[in-house]
């Protein structure tokens, strides 16, 4: 449920579906049952073409334009590329976004009641893979009845959703934009989110995972895995005009007093952003979701070439990337785009000037807007309207 105004989706209403019937996951377990929360905006057409799938990033949810209520002062995460006259115009298209099984923000994840035991799932929930995610969705595009999403999108580990569905329901998708993302973590990639996850469980209070039976959590691992984790998002560039060497706190002049009052403005930063995640965030599901993260590779039960992988896709492709984005770099997203000049399948690719580092998907930069626009006029043309 939306209410459209001056160029926002308005006041959304979340809500939820449960599947009785059991979830088979990759790892050989099955989900007994789940729930998905989701928000939609804009309205489905008659023949249920006009529906875009949107896939969130590793600390993403439901929640990707408009607000809860009137005060909120920040609304969804993407609520700059969503909406009326946007890139995803909710004038045309009916937009779905959900909440991951294995999340925190009330779909089925490691803070749910387990039906088997009457406590929370914490470290007992299944492992998961991307293709977990993709399987749930489309029981999810079932629901409404949707046969072809007009596109899937996804920045980050939401591209690599959206590259998922391309191989494992190539009839269900008309396009597929893929944002800042790539086809396998690198090892440096990994390598990060390991220090995050041993932050987390290094933490006393994380009590192997059960830190929710202890009435406690682990926020000081968890707030300096988020710590770790937003430095790689940033760029040097970015963070050198955001901060500098500014201070927050304190005097560097000699002399001046005690070097514990001095705190530079970055510090200040990471510790709030740390803060306000281990607040927020469930460490099970940053464990769950980094691990799923890790082990996507695209092409690995496709003799690990990407071009026998993408032969499988019977969508278009856009691709884009951002100069400044060292953790899925554009050498990651021209892989991607080389693989499937090579499938012989139909791809746009832009790569963008930016200096904030992988948070430019987040970012309405102008270049980027006038690129997605662009784009997205395509699937407005196909589905009839007037540009």
């Amino acid at each position: 449920m939306t209410q459209e105004q001056n160029g926002s989706v308005g006041i959304v209403v979340p809500q939820t579906l449960h599947f009785d019937q059991p979830l088979t996951l990759a790892c050989g377990r099955a989900l007994p049952e789940h729930d998905i929360v989701y928000e939609t905006y804009g309205n489905l057409n008659a023949d249920k073409s006009n529906g875009i799938l949107i896939c969130h990033a590793l600390s993403g949810h439901h929640h990707a334009a408009g607000i809860h209520h009137p005060d909120d002062r920040k609304p969804g995460w993407w609520d700059s590329c969503i909406g009326p006259g946007k890139p995803i115009d909710t004038n045309v298209f009916f937009v779905l976004s959900i909440n991951n099984i294995g999340g925190c923000n009330g779909s089925t994840g490691p803070t749910a009641i387990n039906p088997e035991t009457g406590k929370p799932w914490g470290p007992d929930f299944p492992p998961l893979r991307c293709r977990d995610w993709v399987e749930s969705q489309y029981l999810i595009m079932q629901h409404f009845g949707i046969t072809q999403w007009a596109a899937i999108i996804g920045g980050s580990l939401g591209g690599m959703q959206a590259m998922r569905w391309a191989l494992e329901h190539p009839d269900a998708l008309r396009h597929c934009i893929v944002i800042a993302s790539a086809m396998k973590l690198s090892a440096q990639n990994i390598a990060f989110n390991e220090i995050a996850r041993r932050a987390i469980t290094s933490d006393p209070n994380f009590f192997e995972g059960r830190y929710l039976e202890h009435n406690t959590l682990p926020r000081q691992g968890l707030a300096l895995a988020r710590m770790v984790g937003h430095i790689t998002y940033l760029s040097e560039d970015g963070m050198k005009q955001k901060f500098g060497r500014e201070l927050k706190t304190g005097n560097l002049t000699l002399g001046s007093g005690s070097d514990s009052d001095i705190e530079f403005e970055v510090e200040s930063y990471l510790r709030y952003q740390g803060e306000a995640f281990s607040g927020s965030f469930d460490a099970n599901t940053y464990l769950l979701m980094t691990k799923a993260l890790d082990y996507y590779d695209l092409a690995r039960e496709y003799n690990d070439d990407p071009a026998q992988a993408f032969s499988h896709a019977k969508c278009s492709f856009m691709v884009i990337s951002f100069t400044t984005d060292w953790r899925f770099a554009p050498a990651r997203s021209r892989e991607i785009v080389d693989a499937l000049v090579a499938a012989n399948k139909p791809v746009s690719y832009a790569e963008i000037e930016a200096d904030h580092g992988h948070d430019a998907f987040l970012i309405p930069i102008p270049r980027y807007m006038d690129v997605f626009h662009a784009y997205m006029k395509r699937l407005k043309q196909e589905l009839g309207h007037a540009l």
